[in-house]
C-alpha cells in the first residue's frame, strides 16, 4: 500500500464548489478543448457533466472525460497521460473519452513536450489526481449509503458496498462528492494491481488520423481567416536589404506585402525564442496558393550583416550575450576549423586519476575520430500557426512543443498582458525538437495585428529546411591506452562542434575506469542551432559505442562483456561521484538484449553490432543484424531492451522503439546538410536524403526490463545507440570501420 499526501509541489488539491451543476473540484480544472469530441462507438454523451478535478468530468451517465495537458507530438501522451488518470479513478477505459487541454499555466506546470519528460515529471500529479477523486467518491456513497468509508471499494467506475449489496455508478455520487472534504492522504494502487497501466490501448486519435480528420495544425481553419508565407534571407550571415511590393501587391488574392521583425531588438528572449533570421518580408492574401505565387514574383535583395549580438536566458533562466559572428559560412570551413580545434587542449570537464600518466606510458595507443554533419529535423508537417490578435486579446492555435514560455514571447511581442493571449494546441505532424523554438507563432501573432484579421502563417518545406535551428555538426577523437597485456588503462575524449558540442563527460564510461579525460570545444557560428531528438546523445552515443568496440576487439574480449565488466567495476566500486547513470540498470538491457539475440548462441555467421547508451533517464542497449546484398547493406532485425522504469502503453513505447530504430538508421546513413558561402546546399527532400521503406529494418524486436520504477524517458534513449550498432555491424559485414557520417556518402552509392 503506498500512501501519499495530496499536496503536489505549490499546487495544493484544495476543493472548492463549482458555480454551477453543483460537482467538486480539486486545485484546478482544465478548459476544455476548441476541437469538437467525436464519440467512440458504444458511448453516449451525458446530458450533465460534474467536473472532479484538474483533469476529470463525469457524466451522470458514468462516462469520463480525462484531459491531456501536455503536447501531444507524436509520442502518445495523449493517450498515456490519461491512462494512468483513469488507473487510479479505477475506471473502465472503453467509457472514457480524451480531449486535449488548452495552456493554462496558473492550473499546472511544464505544459511541455521536450526531453522525454511528459509522463516521468507529472506521474505522481496524475496519479494523485485519479487516486484524490476516486477516494472522494467512495466518501460521498458511504454518507450516502451510512456504512463506513473503508467499506465502500470502486471497479471500473462503480462503487460497491458488499455487506449490503449496493452498487452505483460514478455519475450517481459526483454532484455529492463536493460535500466531502479532500483527504490529507490518499492510497494509490500498488503495480501488480494496475489493469490500465502496463495494458495496450489504442491511439485515442488513431481514427481520425487514418481517417483525415481535422487535428493538425495545418487543418485549423475559421472564417474570414487570411493566409501568410514569409522570405528569409538565402544564406545565414545576410540580412534584408531592400524589396519592392509594389511588385506584387496588385497580383490577385494579396492584400499587403511588408517587412516583418520577430522580435524587438531589445527583447531578451527565452531559450526557445531560438531564431535563425530575426527580420524577412511577410506576403499576406487569400489564399495559400495567391500567397504562393506573390513569393515567386518578389523581387528582394540582401546583404552580409556584421557582429550581432542579444541577450538569451538559458534553459535555468540565466541571461547570457549571444554572439553571433558576421560572415558566409562553409562546410569545408567548419571541417577545417574543427581538425585545428581538435588539435588543441580543449577544457576539461573531467578527470579521474593521472590520465596524461597512463597515456604516455602506455604499450599501445587507439585513437579514432568521428564527425557528424548539420541535420535539419524535417516534420512531415512544415511550420505553422494561426493568429487572431485583436486590440486587446490574442488567440493563437497551432503545433507547438513550448506553448507556455511561447505564449510569454507573444505577450510581450504583441504587448499584451500574458493572461490576454489564449494557446491552444493542436496534435503535430512530428517536430523531433524543432518545435521547441516557437518563432513561427511569434510570427503570425505579428501579421495577425498589423493586419487586423485572422492569420494562418505557413512554411513550405524549403523555407523549414532553410530556417535554421539544425542538429550542430560534431567532431570528437577518443583514445585509449592499454598495457602490454591489452588491459585498458586509461581513457580519453575530446569533443567539439559547431557551435557547441555534444560532451556528456560523467556518462559511462566515466566511473568504470581509473584513468579518465573529458574535454570539449566549440566554434561561434552564424548558423542556429538547437535540440534534435537525444540531443547530444545522437552524436556522442554514436561515436562512443563505435569506439568501445574496437576497444574489446584490440583487447581481444566479447563486445557484450566488455561492457558489462565495465559496469560491474561503476556498480561495485565506481570511480568518482558525479556519475550520471546507474550501472545495474545499464548492465540490465546489455544482459537482456544479450539474451533475446541469442548473442551467445546464434551469432555465428551473423553481421552483428551492438551498443549500449543512457539518457533521457533511461537505457537501451541494441543489436543490429544486416547483410549485404550486391554490395549494399540491408538491415535484417534489430533487438531492443530499454529500461524505462513502469511501461505505460506497451504498444505505444513499441511504437515510439521503432520509430527510433528507424530514425536512427536512416540518419546515420544519409542524413546530411551542407553549405556554401551561408546557403544551406539542401533544401527539399529531392536533395536532403531520408530513409526510404525498402531501406528499414525488416523485423524489430523490443523487449522491456520488469521493474517498478517510476516511469521515465522513451521517445528518446532508442534513437542514438543504433547508430553504433550498425556501424558495429556494418564493419562485421565489410571490415571497414565507419567513423564518419552518413555512411552512405563515405562508403556506399547513395
Amino acid at each position: 500500500m503506498t500512501i501519499v499526501k495530496t499536496t503536489y509541489n505549490r499546487r495544493s488539491f484544495l476543493k472548492s464548489s463549482l458555480a454551477a451543476g453543483g460537482g467538486l473540484m480539486i486545485g484546478f480544472s482544465w478548459i476544455a478543448s476548441a476541437c469538437s469530441v467525436d464519440t467512440p462507438k458504444g458511448i453516449v454523451i451525458p446530458d450533465e457533466w460534474f467536473e472532479i478535478n484538474a483533469y476529470l468530468k463525469i457524466g451522470e451517465n458514468g462516462v469520463v472525460t480525462i484531459f491531456s495537458p501536455n503536447p501531444e507530438i507524436g509520442q502518445n501522451v495523449k493517450t498515456s497521460m490519461p491512462m494512468i488518470v483513469a488507473e487510479e479513478l479505477d475506471v473502465d477505459w472503453k467509457n472514457v473519452l480524451v480531449e486535449q487541454a488548452a495552456l493554462d499555466t496558473s492550473k499546472y506546470t511544464r505544459q511541455l513536450a521536450g526531453g522525454s519528460d511528459s509522463i516521468r515529471t507529472t506521474w505522481s500529479a496524475l496519479r494523485m489526481a485519479g487516486a484524490s477523486a476516486r477516494t472522494m467518491l467512495r466518501g460521498a456513497a458511504a454518507k450516502e449509503w451510512n456504512v463506513p468509508v473503508e467499506e465502500v471499494t470502486t471497479e471500473a467506475g462503480f462503487l460497491k458496498h458488499t455487506p449490503s449489496r449496493k452498487k452505483a455508478g460514478y455519475g450517481e455520487f459526483a454532484s455529492a462528492a463536493a460535500e466531502i472534504p479532500v483527504p490529507e492522504k490518499v492510497e494509490l494502487k500498488e503495480p501488480n494491481n494496475f489493469t490500465i497501466i502496463g495494458n495496450s490501448k489504442k491511439n485515442v486519435d488513431g481514427l481520425k488520423i487514418v481517417t483525415g480528420k481535422p487535428l493538425f495544425g495545418l487543418d485549423y481553419k475559421v472564417d474570414g481567416m487570411l493566409y501568410a508565407m514569409i522570405i528569409h534571407p538565402p544564406a545565414f550571415g545576410m540580412k534584408l536589404k531592400s524589396y519592392d511590393p509594389n511588385e506584387v501587391k496588385n497580383m490577385p488574392g494579396i492584400k499587403d506585402v511588408f517587412t516583418l521583425k520577430t522580435y524587438n531588438d531589445d527583447y531578451e528572449r527565452q531559450w526557445s525564442d531560438a531564431i535563425s533570421f530575426n527580420e524577412m518580408v511577410a506576403i499576406v492574401g487569400n489564399s495559400t496558393y495567391e500567397v504562393w505565387n506573390a513569393k515567386l514574383m518578389l523581387n528582394v535583395e540582401w546583404e552580409p550583416f556584421k557582429e550581432q549580438k542579444y541577450m538569451s536566458a538559458g534553459w535555468g533562466g540565466n541571461a547570457n550575450e549571444v554572439n553571433v559572428p558576421a560572415g558566409l559560412e562553409s562546410t569545408e570551413g567548419h571541417i577545417a576549423k574543427m581538425k585545428a580545434a581538435a588539435a588543441k587542449p580543449g577544457r576539461i570537464e573531467r578527470r579521474d586519476g593521472n590520465p596524461e600518466e597512463a597515456f604516455r606510458k602506455a604499450a599501445k595507443v587507439l585513437e579514432r575520430t568521428y564527425t557528424a554533419p548539420f541535420l535539419a529535423h524535417n516534420p512531415m508537417e512544415p511550420q505553422n500557426f494561426f493568429a487572431d490578435v485583436k486590440e486587446d486579446s490574442a488567440v493563437v492555435v497551432g503545433p507547438t512543443q513550448t506553448p507556455e514560455p511561447m505564449q510569454k514571447s507573444v505577450a510581450d511581442r504583441l504587448g499584451l498582458p500574458l493572461d490576454k493571449v489564449k494557446v491552444e494546441m493542436t496534435r503535430m505532424g512530428g517536430g523531433f525538437g524543432r518545435r521547441l523554438y516557437g518563432h513561427f507563432m511569434v510570427e503570425a501573432a505579428v501579421i495577425s495585428q498589423k493586419m487586423k484579421a485572422p492569420v494562418k502563417l505557413v512554411y513550405t518545406r524549403e523555407d523549414d529546411m532553410t530556417f535554421g535551428i539544425y542538429r550542430p555538426m560534431y567532431h570528437a577523437v577518443y583514445r585509449a591506452a592499454f598495457d602490454k597485456d591489452k588491459k585498458l588503462t586509461a581513457f580519453h575524449v575530446k569533443m567539439g562542434g559547431v557551435p557547441e558540442n555534444a560532451l556528456h563527460a560523467n556518462r559511462f564510461p566515466a566511473g568504470a575506469l581509473d584513468n579518465y579525460l573529458a574535454e570539449s570545444w566549440a566554434i561561434d557560428s552564424n548558423i542556429s542551432v538547437g535540440a534534435m531528438r537525444a540531443p547530444g546523445s545522437n552524436f556522442n552515443a554514436a561515436a562512443e559505442q563505435s569506439f568501445l568496440d574496437e576497444v574489446a576487439e584490440e583487447m581481444g574480449v566479447d563486445p557484450i562483456q566488455f561492457r558489462l565488466d565495465l559496469l560491474k567495476r561503476a556498480q561495485e566500486n565506481p570511480v568518482g561521484e558525479r556519475n550520471d547513470y546507474d550501472a545495474a540498470r545499464y548492465a540490465g538491457v546489455l544482459e537482456l538484449v544479450r539474451e533475446k539475440s541469442g548473442w551467445d548462441t546464434d551469432s555465428a555467421g551473423k553481421n552483428r553490432g551492438v551498443a549500449a547508451y543512457f539518457c533521457h533517464n533511461s537505457y537501451t542497449a541494441q543489436v543490429v543484424d544486416l547483410v549485404l546484398e550486391n554490395g549494399e547493406p540491408k538491415v535484417e532485425k534489430v533487438f531492443n531492451a530499454n529500461d524505462c522504469g513502469i511501461v505505460i502503453n506497451p504498444d505505444a513505447a513499441i511504437n515510439m522503439t521503432e520509430g527510433s530504430v528507424v530514425d536512427g538508421i536512416g540518419t546515420a546513413m544519409f542524413g546530411e546538410l551542407t553549405f556554401n558561402q551561408g546557403e544551406p546546399q539542401q533544401n527539399n527532400f529531392d536533395g536532403y536524403r531520408m530513409i526510404r521503406h525498402a531501406e528499414a529494418p525488416k523485423k524489430i524486436e523490443t523487449y522491456f526490463v520488469e521493474n517498478d520504477i517510476h516511469p521515465t524517458g522513451m521517445g528518446e534513449p532508442p534513437y542514438p545507440p543504433v547508430m553504433a550498432a550498425l556501424a558495429n555491424a556494418l564493419y562485421k559485414a565489410t571490415g571497414t570501420r565507419y567513423y564518419h557520417q552518413p555512411f552512405v556518402k563515405n562508403s556506399f552509392g547513395s
